[in-house]
């Protein structure tokens, strides 16, 4: 045995970095120890106010997060890449067409569509159809849906809309790839052929749901904390002003999805609380949220590479937001 060996042996308690987790773990045990001390600092209306949002905000997502991760999960697990690939036409553009409507049959939330967009690419399939399937999925899917339309309860407009402009998004963006997208601006890595996931599929569907939840997870507590904030430090005056300037309004939500970065499992109990804002420009955040926004920006730069990512988010977002305006004005009577 090498003295080195010896040496990492003989330090058993040594460990890595602190996890997200393990600090979670220890907010949660201080907040339960000082409860007491905690209540009398915080005993403040606005703040009373503000929790109420907060919690309410994460009790309803929080469900559909959790279903949307475990889909999302068995997909990366038991459904390979071919199974989408072989229903797909041989025409370019009705490829695109099936890709998009196939994300109603195949969900998954934003962060696990952009990995299998690359497989879909790895495998032979048309980058347009990959990245119609990458916008589809997040978007489309009966989860979302579902949360949509508990989120807005008696407004079915606001479910048809979504759904309409987010499926027209996707499929808009496939056909602008055929006709002016190149295949020299994605990485050569993803486009190489990919060999067909092999292991332990249980342990690949628990890995990528228990990674899917922490990343979603934490996105939804910052949309919640940002949902209670804004009701409690912004004055109600200001959303009156979005509801009087619709052009506003729709640029505002836009930009604030892009920043936000919520999971689309989530995003609609969090517009939903925006009370003063109108339905179109809650349509536009929840139609460029889950096509185009930080977090995914970062992960279609580290995939695909950066020349795809400056090209395809900001084309998607123009896309997104003319698609939301659109449904928004034909199915809500808004514009």
């Amino acid at each position: 045995m090498s003295e080195r060996t010896a040496t990492t042996r003989a330090k058993p308690g040594r460990r890595g970095p602190i996890t997200s987790i393990e600090v979670l773990c220890a907010v949660l045990l201080v907040a339960i120890v000082g409860q007491s001390w905690l209540a009398s600092v915080l005993d403040v209306p606005a703040l009373r106010t503000a929790s109420t949002v907060f919690v309410a905000v994460c009790v309803q997502a929080l469900p559909f997060l959790v279903l949307g991760v475990l889909i999302s999960g068995a997909l990366a697990a038991f459904v390979p890449a071919r199974a989408l690939r072989a229903v797909l036409p041989r025409r370019e553009s009705a490829a695109v067409g099936v890709a998009g409507l196939s994300g109603v049959a195949l969900p998954g939330c934003e962060c696990a569509s952009v990995p299998v967009a690359r497989r879909l690419i790895g495998q032979g399939v048309a980058p347009s159809a990959a990245l119609t399937f990458l916008l589809a999925a997040p978007a489309v899917n009966p989860v979302v849906i579902v949360a949509t339309a508990v989120a807005f309860p008696g407004e079915p407009g606001m479910v048809v809309a979504r759904f309409v402009a987010s499926l027209a998004t996707s499929v808009v963006m496939g056909l602008l790839w055929i006709r002016w997208g190149r295949d020299e601006w994605i990485a050569e890595r993803v486009l190489r052929r990919m060999p067909e996931q092999s292991g332990n599929r249980w342990a690949t569907f628990a890995e990528t749901a228990r990674a899917d939840l922490v990343d979603a997870g934490g996105f939804l507590v910052l949309g919640a904390l940002v949902s209670a904030l804004l009701g409690v430090l912004v004055p109600p005056s200001w959303f009156a002003v979005l509801s009087g300037d619709i052009v506003l309004g729709v640029v505002v939500m836009a930009v604030l999805a892009v920043v936000l970065s919520l999971c689309s499992e989530a995003d609609a109990f969090v517009v939903a609380s925006l009370a003063p804002v109108p339905l179109l420009p809650k349509l536009v955040f929840l139609v460029v949220g889950p096509a185009v926004d930080l977090k995914l920006f970062a992960l279609q730069a580290g995939t695909f590479g950066r020349a795809f990512a400056v090209r395809f988010a900001p084309a998607t977002f123009v896309v997104a937001v003319a698609c939301a305006v659109a449904a928004g004005t034909l199915l809500l009577g808004e514009g």
